[in-house]
């Protein structure tokens, strides 16, 4: 990608980020991290695009206005869908910003409505673990906490973006069959809150592996950085095993002890668990593998259910 294109989906990532109305400078490193992924350079000035996402009300068309091939366009369309859908609920101005964006950029009939039926698809099936009566012993949540691991290492392998979608809602049912597993029933925002606790932003963590994800195929067919994309494609895979890892056990430890620790203990033992399953993901490399080489992206809320 030239400059200006690389420079309009950014703005359009920002936009998109803001559009509930939250300022999150976690958000915007995120952002700046997609930057380096997208090849950005000394020619982008990403303060700038900050301050011009925060502060103007800006002409969606003249952002978009670069972005003259379709895969372009469905590119700055996913990743604003994922920015939005990233923390599990799309909110009324946050819709209102994807009608725009879709219309804007004439987006084939269908092609916006899928991805939002997706989105919403995946949510639906991180939700669905709230109910029922199952209540997991430990071995089978180390199970469940592995399995989940090796799965979102995988969909991190996978070129598809849709692929990264589902990573958060697989997180969050993690988190859901945790607590259930200790007799707690969680909604939607505690699940959200527990996961910030740790210090793992949700839209920033989409944001990243989008990023990431960009090298290792996605830009396959237009053009850009795609130098060293396999290896940093297996190192996002081997983060996305960690965090996954480090989350599932830190909320076992949390709901295990009644919701006693606090907030301090629960980020010094997240970021513990994250060193050690560093350690662990390359063990898995070959069944990560296997898995990535198997999964539907067609299927993946039915997916996320299995596991």
């Amino acid at each position: 990608m030239n400059p200006q294109e690389t420079e309009s989906i950014l703005t359009v990532a920002l936009m998109a980020a803001f559009a509930d109305g939250t300022k999150s400078e976690r958000e915007r490193e995120a952002v700046r991290r997609v930057a380096d992924a997208l090849g950005a350079d000394a020619a982008i000035d990403l303060p700038r695009l900050y301050r011009e996402a925060l502060t103007s009300d800006l002409d969606l068309a003249a952002v978009t206005r670069p972005l003259e091939n379709l895969k372009l366009k469905q590119l700055a369309y996913e990743m604003a869908t994922g920015v939005i859908e990233a923390d599990g609920e799309r909110r009324a101005s946050e819709s209102d910003f994807l009608g725009r964006l879709a219309a804007t950029l004439n987006l084939p009939n269908g092609m916006a409505g899928s991805l939002n039926e997706a989105a919403d698809a995946l949510a639906v099936a991180a939700e669905g673990a709230v109910t029922g009566d199952a209540r997991l012993n430990e071995a089978e949540l180390d199970k469940k906490i592995l399995n989940a691991s090796v799965t979102n290492a995988a969909l991190e392998l996978l070129p598809e973006s849709l692929a990264s979608l589902a990573i958060i809602p697989l997180q969050m049912r993690l988190v859901y069959r945790i607590a259930q597993a200790y007799g707690y029933d969680l909604d939607r925002r505690h699940a959200r809150d527990f996961v910030a606790t740790l210090g793992v932003g949700l839209t920033s963590q989409y944001l990243e592996q989008f990023g990431r994800k960009l090298l290792g195929g996605v830009l396959g067919g237009i053009g850009g950085k795609l130098g060293g994309a396999v290896g940093r494609q297996a190192a996002s895979s081997g983060l996305s095993f960690a965090t996954t890892y480090a989350l599932g056990r830190v909320a076992q430890r949390y709901y295990q002890s009644g919701r006693t620790l606090d907030a301090e203990t629960l980020k010094r033992t997240f970021a513990s668990l994250m060193d050690e399953a560093r350690g662990l993901a390359p063990r898995y490399q070959e069944e990560i593998r296997k898995v990535a080489a198997n999964l539907d992206t067609s299927r993946l809320s039915s997916l996320i259910k299995k596991v």
